[in-house]
């Protein structure tokens, strides 16, 4: 099938591979012609692993290409896929200015039929908005506006493990209208993703408006576990359990499972964060308050800065001539986004009380360092007491502490002994609970877990 992508960043490259992958000849458009140049010349301008291969194999087989040509990009493919950002407006709500400019090239351009696949997460309504976009540029040329069918088909990718979600999804959410437009593109849908129906039926039919919002829904409920284990973590410090033991009592009740119940330092990313407030905005918009949700953003917030105010309770609040190295900048493993990262706000605070951070990320220091720049601009005294180690032992040498904040396997099992020596004193404040304090304490280290008592 002929398929294009609108949007060459994180979920559409992803989209984008994986079509090609199953035999699709997709084109991938994004109007940043760095970006294209980038991918055309055989980079890729995100981390994610099997992605690069995946599309070297592609573009080489010829079912793969980018370009920054509008015209030529509808024309390519039978169903357009919108992958473009949706970044949160001022007031929280997802800014729809890319999407719905997306939707006019498309009725500006068009001259076939088309279903129009609502890619990007989108609050509850976006697909109206969308059909009007179209609708006004076909009828402007004097088109019928049963030319294009917008469907709703959200992601359910993480961050880290994006290729092998999508090759191999645990469901396909697809929203379609009753219409008779309706219905072709539901069939144009079925086929599209036959491939990855093979074993069992992966598929949920629904209408578009319900699509939208169990994207929405998925992502939610997500971070209230998390939100929820961070403040149990929290209490458990206080009272004096073990929030590890907690986590497994309550996790092998089949009711609530495993997953997303591990505490740490707060949610970060492109998805969550933005996901959650947009969410609640919709609900204002229709008069009524997720007090859930707005817990769980209150939470969140607070708990980037849990392990600052540990190091403060070991060191007090004046950390001038202090120096600390920490491990993990990435806002999860396996990825080098950096956007609403807790080590930015960990880094800063350490900063703000005239400490020096050494910090090391396996594949996150480039975009690490525009961050960085971005969060000292008008403190520029401020960044030269931050710089960034390409060893993560190396990091340590003289540091007061070791502060981990991201849980790459590379931090798992480290060399402890070297680890002693490098460091000024053997503390460790760990975000993310990858140690035993029991073992810790038979090696001699002073550790600070979350919500471990020791």
């Amino acid at each position: 099938m002929k398929v294009t992508i609108i949007g060459s960043g994180y979920v559409g490259l992803v989209t984008g591979a994986c079509l090609a992958e199953q035999g699709n000849n997709v084109f991938c458009l994004d109007l940043d012609p760095k970006k294209i140049e980038i991918l055309n010349s055989g980079g890729v301008p995100i981390y994610e692993p099997g992605l690069k291969e995946m599309i070297e194999r592609n573009r080489a087989a010829g079912r793969l290409q980018f370009s920054t040509d509008i015209a030529a990009s509808v024309a390519h493919g039978d169903i357009q896929f919108i992958a473009v950002g949706t970044p949160p407006d001022e007031d929280g709500s997802a800014d729809l200015q890319y999407v719905v400019a997306a939707a006019r090239n498309i009725g500006r351009h068009a001259t076939s039929p088309k279903v129009i696949v609502d890619k990007s997460t989108v609050p509850v309504g976006t697909a109206d908005k969308v059909t009007a976009a179209i609708t006004e540029e076909l009828e402007k040329r004097q088109l019928s506006p049963d030319l294009c069918s917008v469907v709703s088909n959200p992601e359910f990718l993480k961050e880290g493990a994006a290729v092998e979600d999508f090759m191999r999804p645990d469901r396909i959410v697809i929203g379609t209208e009753s219409s008779p437009a309706g219905l072709r593109a539901k069939e144009q849908m079925r086929k599209l993703y036959a491939p990855f129906n093979r074993n069992h039926e992966r598929t949920y039919y629904m209408d578009v408006k319900s699509a939208e919002l169990t994207k929405y829904a998925a992502n939610a409920m997500l971070a209230t576990r998390i939100s929820f284990m961070n403040e149990l973590a929290n209490l458990a410090d206080l009272v004096g359990a073990d929030i590890e033991h907690v986590r497994q009592g309550i996790g092998s009740d089949s009711r609530i499972g495993f997953g997303f119940l591990y505490p740490g330092t707060g949610y970060g990313g492109s998805c969550f964060p933005k996901d959650v407030s947009a969410l609640s905005k919709t609900a204002k918009e229709h008069g009524r308050e997720l007090k859930i949700l707005d817990a769980v953003e209150a939470v969140n917030e607070l708990q980037k800065y849990t392990l600052v105010q540990k190091i403060e309770k070991r060191f007090g609040k004046d950390l001038k001539n202090m120096k600390f190295a920490l491990w993990g900048l990435a806002f999860k493993p396996n990825t080098d986004d950096m956007r609403e990262a807790p080590s930015r706000v960990i880094i800063a605070e350490l900063v703000k009380r005239g400490a020096q951070v050494v910090a090391y990320d396996p594949v996150a220091m480039p975009e690490a360092q525009h961050a960085l720049e971005l969060d000292f601009k008008s403190n520029p005294e401020g960044l030269k007491q931050v710089s960034l180690s390409a060893d993560p032992m190396a990091a340590l040498d003289g540091a007061d502490a070791l502060v981990i904040v991201t849980e790459w396997k590379a931090f798992h099992t480290p060399d402890f002994d070297q680890l002693m020596q490098k460091l000024k004193r053997a503390i460790i404040f760990d975000g993310r609970n990858l140690y035993e304090p029991a073992s810790m304490k038979e090696l001699g280290i002073e550790y600070h877990g979350i919500g471990r008592h020791t």
